[in-house]
């Protein structure tokens, strides 16, 4: 991928939203597996509205549970998690899923696709289950948006595909679309690129910006590439941040 200054591979620089704030704000966040020694100890972590934040750090430096507590997939056994002025922490299991399905767009390391469900439903599911997902799609057709979304990532031609059928680097695309598709607030990759080519890296990597630009999304990226950090307004070192690391 060519190196460019943040603003050419997405366009001009993403503009907060109206409400700019903070998008994510941590306080004192522990959490552990089982009740056994924290894995994330974190004494605070601010991410403005519109911002993108590379975030990267070794295998065991807790950056996975990191964005599954900031998603709401997991609950903090002490702290707050807020997100889009939201209180995580203060919300059951169920109204945290129907949150991140409104508001959130998760690119998960295990894709975490629907085995039951081809291609294109994949993708359009988060506008399906979710009407504020399904609302900020506008005047676009959900079969337009679908098809939009997988031919900026080279899958147009797999949308009646079963997922099972697809390499990994496809299934990894189809998650990435399933994720923006909707325009959600906050999009969380979890090393999204790491099954790409270089030249799909690069489309990725531009509809990611493209997107979270006209959408005015916050962006936190997670991967060992440590060459597409001057693509991001800012870069945290995990192992700095969290203190389950360096206790």
């Amino acid at each position: 991928m060519k190196r460019s200054n943040p603003t050419e591979a997405g366009g001009a620089r993403p503009q907060p939203r109206a409400n700019a704030g903070s998008a994510v704000a941590l306080e004192n966040v522990r959490f552990s597996y089982n009740g056994s020694r924290p894995v994330v100890d974190i004494p605070a972590l601010s991410i403005s509205a519109g911002e993108r934040v590379f975030l990267y750090g070794p295998s065991g430096s807790g950056k996975t549970t990191l964005l599954s507590l900031i998603a709401g997939v997991l609950a903090p056994q002490d702290g707050k998690v807020s997100v889009l002025d939201s209180d995580l922490t203060r919300l059951p299991s169920a109204r945290r899923d129907a949150f991140r399905g409104s508001h959130i767009g998760y690119i998960f390391q295990l894709f975490n696709l629907i085995p039951y469900l081809g291609v294109f439903d994949n993708i359009a599911l988060p506008c399906r289950l979710h009407e504020a997902r399904r609302a900020r799609l506008g005047s676009m057709d959900l079969h337009e948006a679908v098809r939009r979304l997988a031919g900026h990532l080279g899958i147009e031609p797999l949308l009646a595909e079963s997922v099972l059928n697809l390499s990994v680097g496809q299934q990894q695309r189809v998650a990435a679309a399933r994720a923006l598709i909707g325009a959600p607030e906050l999009v969380l990759a979890d090393e999204p690129t790491s099954a790409l080519d270089s030249d799909h890296r690069e489309r990725f990597i531009e509809l990611l910006f493209e997107t979270s630009r006209e959408a005015g999304s916050t962006l936190v990226f997670v991967s060992h590439d440590r060459s597409l950090m001057p693509l991001f307004d800012r870069t945290i070192s995990l192992p700095e941040l969290n203190r389950a690391v360096s206790d």
